[in-house]
């Protein structure tokens, strides 16, 4: 029986699995990085363990200091979660080594699976080599053999790409896993990515919990999820279940795992088993109204699973809100988040609370929000309201992306497959702010200021204040009156602090108002209070390279000096935040004027990279 657990794992996914563990009465041990020694994991759990080392990033793939935490804690049990070592079947060796229950299939299962070219040699498959690529085999997906989530993915349009995409897949793939091995394999354009969740118990039953849809994926990584996968036909359904089995008794699998498809003109084409529980197992949950950590638990403590899995009921949407911007070329985001609230009718599983800080070294996905209803088209109804309606204060999210997406025609008639994003991102991603925004955030300031001087018996000039939202300034003017706040075309019912309530047209509209230094968040529109005489800015030189958001400099190309010569597109300075790679090219063929940066240097948003002068007419 299992008394004490430490998770091998951070955020929201440590979060989710302590949130079992309490109602189950298991006492709960955290691991953190220095970065981490204040993040939410860290304070809910009953006791937490330092983790030292120098990149709070690598922190997480010692298995060394992880097992050593377990015992020193007084953990009997390690779940690992998802990414950083939960397919790292040395991992799973060192825990049960120690004398640790280990939450996870065996060692050999792992092995077997969690490497995809593995797997695919198991399942009869072989990648493509790429040293004997030619363009008949284009385009091909350079792929991490270890992990998932997008990282260490490319996809290769022209052979004269593949080396830089090998490189660069690599280095992502080792940062995020521990192992920089990829292979190459053909990309399917615009199909769908369906998968089964699998689970298992080691007196031979194995669970196939339906079927998930993961296909609105953006560079690779998953945005919105949902089960079962709809628009399947029942044999085609059927198959992927029965390969789903196949996969998990090919390895005599024990625990929960997922088994991906691409299905493509009718036929399921085998992608991978991870070994792991996946960010998207919520959706399965609330279908089968299981709690699949507490299966997890109970299965490594030697109990069966029923012959057959409860009946599905009911389906299920998932979104991944992430701290990006789409305006910065969605740039991971970091700064404080001071709220994070959502409607009731969903279930959120997040890592962070308010008035937390979102850093520069791990994923950026701020939270998970679940809706559950009786069909399809209720569920992605309750969904996109929760989301429309949470409070979210803080960096830029994908939030408006996640609301249009949900209600767009051709995910709402499930038509969608994996090139949803390259067709209608643009459309999905412009501005529109709410036009009343501006004016709700002026008249909230005005009522927090001092009235003296506000308004006089002759008629004066307006106030003026200006605000930037969705890449655009506006200016707002109100005037101070005997009665009160006044703006043309509107009437002022209210204006509070952190309530404006606005009338035009005979339609009457709330805004509640929160301010953050010059950050503003009037309901779900963020804008930023402009100052009334802007104060001068420093000149940057022409070419001027700069980082798009903070991070660490991994690389700068090879032989790269102040007078090197370089083409348009040319890459130049490789940039790691939240486990992603960006590569900062030039933008102009000519000479490099000024490199401010070496390997393994700290870069803040903004920061002067390198100048290209350029020497085109």
């Amino acid at each position: 029986m299992i008394t004490s657990l430490l998770a091998a794992n951070r955020g929201e996914i440590a979060c989710r699995v302590f949130r079992t563990c309490r109602e189950a009465g298991i006492r709960t041990v955290a691991v953190h990085s220095d970065a981490d020694e204040n993040a939410l994991h860290a304070r809910v759990a009953d006791a937490a363990v330092r983790l030292p080392g120098a990149s709070p990033a690598e922190t997480y793939l010692r298995a060394d200091l992880i097992v050593k935490a377990a015992v020193a804690a007084g953990a009997d049990a390690v779940h690992p979660g998802y990414g950083f070592l939960s397919e790292n079947a040395d991992f799973a060796r060192a825990v049960l080594d120690a004398g640790l229950v280990w939450i996870g299939p065996p060692p050999e299962a792992i092995e077997a699976m969690a490497s995809k070219t593995r797997a695919k040699a198991l399942m009869g498959l072989a990648p493509l080599r790429a040293d004997e690529l030619t363009d008949a085999d284009l385009p091909v997906l350079v792929k991490a053999a270890a992990g998932g989530g997008g990282r260490g993915m490319r996809v290769v349009r022209r052979l004269a790409d593949l080396d830089g995409a090998l490189e660069a897949a690599r280095a992502e793939a080792a940062s995020a896993f521990g192992d920089g091995e990829v292979f190459v394999e053909p990309y399917v354009e615009n199909g769908r990515h369906v998968e089964v969740q699998i689970l298992a118990d080691a007196h031979g039953t194995v669970w196939a919990l339906g079927t998930r849809d993961c296909s609105l994926q953006r560079r690779h990584q998953k945005v919105v999820e949902e089960a079962p996968a709809p628009g399947l036909s029942d044999a085609l359904t059927e198959e992927i279940r029965a390969l789903a089995v196949r996969a998990a008794r090919a390895v005599d699998y024990v625990g929960a795992g997922t088994v991906e498809f691409l299905v493509a003109d009718g036929r399921a084409h085998f992608l991978e088993m991870n070994t792991r529980l996946q960010v998207e197992h919520p959706v399965t949950e609330a279908v089968f109204g299981l709690d699949l950590v507490a299966e997890q638990i109970r299965i490594a403590e030697g109990h069966a699973l029923a012959p057959e899995p409860p009946r599905a009921r009911g389906h299920a949407v998932e979104a991944r809100l992430y701290a990006e911007d789409p305006a910065a070329g969605w740039t991971p985001q970091t700064g404080v988040l001071h709220r994070l609230d959502v409607p009731d009718a969903v279930r959120l599983d997040t890592g962070y609370a308010d008035g937390d800080t979102i850093g520069v070294h791990y994923d950026p996905m701020l939270a998970k929000a679940v809706a559950h209803a009786p069909t399809r088209a209720e569920a992605i109804r309750a969904l996109a309201a929760a989301l429309e309606r949470a409070t979210i204060h803080g960096p830029a999210t994908n939030r408006d992306l996640l609301v249009r997406s949900l209600r767009h025609e051709e995910f709402a008639s499930a038509r969608m497959d994996t090139g949803f994003y390259d067709r209608h991102l643009a459309s999905l991603t412009e501005p529109a702010p709410d036009p009343y925004a501006p004016l709700a955030a002026a008249l909230a300031e005005a009522h927090g200021r001092s009235r003296f001087g506000g308004w006089r018996n002759l008629p004066s000039q307006p106030q003026i204040r200006r605000y930037a939202v969705g890449g655009a300034e506006h200016e707002v003017r109100y005037h101070h009156t005997r009665d009160g706040l006044t703006a043309d075309g509107v009437r002022v019912v209210h204006a509070g602090a952190d309530l404006v309530v606005l009338e035009a047209g005979g339609v009457r509209r709330r805004f509640e108002v929160a301010r953050y230094g010059d950050q503003v968040h009037v309901n779900a529109t963020t804008l930023t209070a402009l100052p009334r005489f802007p104060a001068p800015t420093a000149e940057r030189a022409p070419g001027s390279l700069l980082a798009p958001m903070p991070g660490t400099v991994v690389k700068v190309a090879d032989g790269l000096i102040t007078g090197s010569s370089v083409r348009t597109g040319e890459p130049l300075v490789w940039l790691e935040a939240m486990k992603m790679q960006h590569v900062i090219a030039s933008p102009t063929t000519g000479t490099v004027t000024a490199l401010q940066v070496t390997e393994g240097q700290q870069v803040q948003l903004g920061a002067l990279l390198a100048v290209v002068e350029s020497n085109q007419p």
